[in-house]
């Protein structure tokens, strides 16, 4: 989970492909059964308070970053 986060926070705007790549490839997680369809389920059921998606319209996929602070936001 914190690995999940500490991507996306380092690399707004990924998509669950690349955060799959990363946890697979860079972490050594190859033989876990990821896919971008069970990242795509998790962040909103885990990492609901910390990390949000939208979609990109361009690529047709969601997207993933950082929630921002309500108190910054404008």
């Amino acid at each position: 989970m914190n690995e999940v986060k500490r991507f996306v926070f380092s690399n707004p705007g990924c998509s669950a492909q690349s955060i799959v790549a990363f946890l697979s490839l860079d972490k050594n997680m190859k033989n876990h059964g990821l896919t971008p369809r069970k990242i795509g389920s998790f962040i909103p059921r885990y990492l609901r308070q910390d990390v949000t998606w939208w979609h990109d319209h361009r690529a047709g996929r969601r997207v993933y970053g950082p929630v921002q602070d309500k108190t910054t936001a404008s």
